[in-house]
C-alpha cells in the first residue's frame, strides 16, 4: 500500500533559519537515517520526498462555476505551514510508523493513498 506522510511545521523546537549549523547537520542527518531504513526495510520503497518551502510561498486553486481563481498563500491560515512530505510503499502502517519514528519530531500526517482504476 502507498502512503503520502506529510511533515507538519519544521521538525524542531525553533525555526531552521534560527538554527545553528550543527543543529541543521543533524537534522539533516536524521533524514538520511530515513532514506536508509527505508532501503534496508523489506517491502518498503521510498517513491518521493522534498522539504517544501514556506507556506506563504503556496498558491491556491479553485474552480467555481468553471471559473479558476488562483490566490496566493496557504489554503487556510495555519500556525504551522508543511515542512514536506513523503510517499512511500510499505506492508501497512505499522511498518510506516516504525520508519517515521527516525525523523526530527514533526506533527506527521499518514494517509493511506487510494488505488483508482483509470
Amino acid at each position: 500500500m502507498k502512503y503520502l506522510v506529510l511533515l507538519i511545521g519544521d521538525g524542531a523546537e525553533k525555526p531552521w533559519p534560527d538554527q545553528t549549523e550543527d543543529e541543521q547537520m543533524a537534522a539533516m542527518a536524521k533524514f538520511g537515517e530515513f532514506d536508509a531504513a527505508c532501503r534496508a526495510r523489506e517491502g518498503v520503497e521510498l517513491l518521493a520526498g522534498e522539504a517544501l518551502s514556506d507556506s506563504g510561498d503556496a498558491t491556491v486553486m479553485r474552480t467555481t462555476g468553471g471559473e479558476v481563481q488562483l490566490t496566493d498563500g496557504p489554503y487556510a491560515e495555519v500556525i504551522e505551514g508543511m515542512g514536506g512530505f513523503y510517499l512511500l510503499e510499505a506492508p501497512d502502517l505499522d511498518v510506516v510508523v516504525d520508519l517515521l519514528r527516525v525523523l526530527p519530531p514533526y506533527d506527521i500526517q499518514i494517509h493511506p493513498t487510494i488505488e483508482v482504476a483509470l
